[in-house]
């Protein structure tokens, strides 16, 4: 049985990397390091279990990729974190993901919070 696969849309390439190797023992790990490359990548038809999404990305903002994810049928079952260092945006956003997280973020509790979303 082959993992869930995770999508990490994070562009701090050292913050991407972190969650890559924090999620790579329980799922498969693809990420994408700007708005504009999530949203070519969520075109595709691999849907992701669960999706890691930054809030401030170059090329398409993540509260824009969250409304399309949300608006899109074919993600109805995919779970997502947000990862932010605003706090107003958390807030602003909460309703719209399954949990957000105010950064730094550390490996364990995204680890945690990942495989309870499995």
């Amino acid at each position: 049985m082959t993992n869930p696969l995770v999508l990490i849309i994070e562009d701090d390439p050292q913050i991407n990397q972190v969650f890559m190797l924090a999620l790579s023992d329980t799922f498969e790990v693809e990420s994408v390091t700007d708005g504009a490359q999530a949203l070519v990548r969520l075109s595709e038809d691999n849907i992701p279990h669960l999706i890691i999404l930054d809030v401030n990305l170059p090329g398409a903002s993540g509260a824009k990729i969250l409304q399309i994810i949300r608006a899109d049928s074919r993600f109805s079952a995919t779970r997502i974190i947000l990862a932010t260092a605003d706090s107003r945006k958390a807030d602003e956003l909460q309703d719209k993901a399954d949990i957000v997280l105010l950064k730094p973020i550390s490996v364990m509790q995204l680890r945690e919070l990942a495989n309870r979303l499995k």
